[in-house]
């Protein structure tokens, strides 16, 4: 006779962790309303800036369908004026990606991108090392020619992705990720250590000016940087990137050799020209942003349409757009209501800025500037923190432009991507999710803060800046 076994239980289902942030984010939000601890207005800003934040640094839902959601909480609740909270879609920012996209698009339709990518194996090598490093420094390379972030990654994303396709690493492999992380942090993250290279070096550099007639020049401000954020950083990044994502290259068959063909010559005489104009803008100060759509129109016109009508439609990631216009409205939002000043404050008041303890007063302005771009978006750094220099300066003992340039130390050393607009623009360019920008923005992070920044501080010290 059989015995009837009970049936088996099966463990209780638990929730991701990313997604008990994320409530947890929420709750925070909700309990914000309720305390109410600020005026209204700032009380209704800092919950939704808390519910959004949470949702893009876990990833909890799409990003694209938070700042969605971040548009219409933030309509309905008039937390704002619509001028304010849709800035992001006036920023240039914004039209420089959509014209990338469509630049990406042509790269890989018309072959360019294979082409090169061809031409790049063969210069990296076959090694996965080889890869991960070229990739990394041609992206540190293009820091010093072109002047926007953005625009590098437009550039240099379909071309890593042709290059990852030479190399065998399909999508969903370590080695593609490891690729596109190589490009996306390499045309970004040690690129904060060249003066005009990034949008908050430049916001630095005219609040400076600005407020307190002092502009940082080129050669000071790359050789007060570049040795340690840039190029000592570049050196961690790249084993970080093959450590964790590891995989062994396979290499396919070289094409044999043949003639550019017409669409090909033609994509990369436009892309030369829009190189060649991003290098200058600062003799022609035509924003990078209409030089990427100038060349976006002339890849849709009819009779060159390098870029097809079904191929626009059906290629063009327009929620990478959405995500980016919700993360500019969210800075521009935090500007516009107070917070980032009142965070600044409330960090400034108990951190430990003491003249004559120079390590503890650099320590603490680092911690600073880094805790704010958590909240106002890298940009909003030198935007909120420029103003309170002086007195900075006046409770540390620091000199004031040293207390200037510390506001690099945390805007390149970001926690998490959602800080950066380019760095979620180059992810989503190289088709990836924003989890494994994360890991490698919390890992990079922390070799910063305990290996590099002690260096740094070193450094300065040579220097006489501290």
């Amino acid at each position: 006779m059989r015995k009837h076994l009970p049936p088996a239980r099966l463990p209780p289902a638990r929730l991701p962790p990313a997604r008990l942030i994320a409530i947890l984010a929420i709750v925070c939000a909700g309990l914000v309303l309720v305390a109410a601890p600020l005026p209204p207005a700032e009380t209704r800003a800092l919950a939704l800036v808390t519910a959004a934040i949470g949702l893009w640094a876990t990833g909890a839902i799409p990003e694209h369908i938070t700042a969605l959601a971040f548009f219409t909480v933030a309509m309905l609740t008039q937390v704002a004026p619509p001028r304010v909270v849709f800035s992001g879609f006036e920023s240039a920012a914004l039209w420089l990606i959509f014209g990338g996209l469509v630049m990406g698009v042509a790269v890989r339709s018309t072959g360019l991108g294979e082409r090169i990518a061809q031409s790049l194996a063969r210069l990296f090598g076959s090694s996965y090392w080889g890869v991960i490093a070229g990739v990394t420094l041609v992206g540190v390379a293009l820091g010093f020619v072109m002047p926007s972030s953005m625009g590098r990654a437009v550039l240099l994303m379909p071309i890593a992705l042709a290059l990852a396709d030479r190399f065998g690493f399909t999508p969903g492999t370590a080695g593609r990720t490891g690729v596109v992380l190589a490009a996306a942090f390499g045309c970004h993250v040690p690129t904060f250590s060249v003066l005009p290279s990034n949008l908050p070096n430049i916001v630095l550099a005219g609040a400076s000016e600005t407020l307190y007639h002092y502009t940082p020049t080129y050669g000071a401000y790359l050789l007060l940087h570049f040795p340690v954020l840039g190029l000592l950083k570049t050196l961690v990044m790249v084993p970080l990137i093959v450590w964790l994502w590891p995989d062994t290259p396979r290499p396919l068959e070289p094409r044999p050799h043949t003639a550019m063909s017409r669409d090909e010559r033609w994509l990369a005489l436009l892309l030369a020209a829009a190189v060649v104009l991003w290098a200058t803008d600062f003799a022609h100060h035509i924003s990078p942003a209409w030089i990427s759509m100038a060349v976006a129109v002339l890849l849709l016109w009819p009779g060159v349409a390098l870029v097809s009508g079904p191929a626009f439609n059906r290629e063009i990631n327009y929620g990478s757009l959405f995500y980016v216009g919700g993360i500019l409205g969210l800075g521009a939002l935090v500007g516009e209501s107070g917070l980032g000043s009142r965070l600044a404050a409330a960090i400034l008041s108990v951190m430990p800025l003491t003249p004559g303890e120079p390590a503890w007063s650099y320590a603490g302005l680092t911690a600073v500037s880094t805790l704010v771009g958590t909240v106002t978006t890298l940009p909003g750094v030198p935007a909120v923190l420029t103003p309170l220099a002086a007195q900075m300066a006046q409770a540390s003992g620091l000199p004031l432009e040293s207390v200037l340039m510390s506001q690099v130390l945390g805007f390149s050393n970001p926690l998490l991507p959602y800080e950066s607009a380019p760095l979620v623009v180059a992810m989503q360019l190289g088709g990836e999710r924003l989890g494994s920008a994360q890991k490698l923005c919390l890992i990079l992070a922390l070799a910063t803060i305990i290996g590099l920044m002690p260096l740094n501080y070193l450094w300065w010290h040579l220097l006489g800046w501290i």
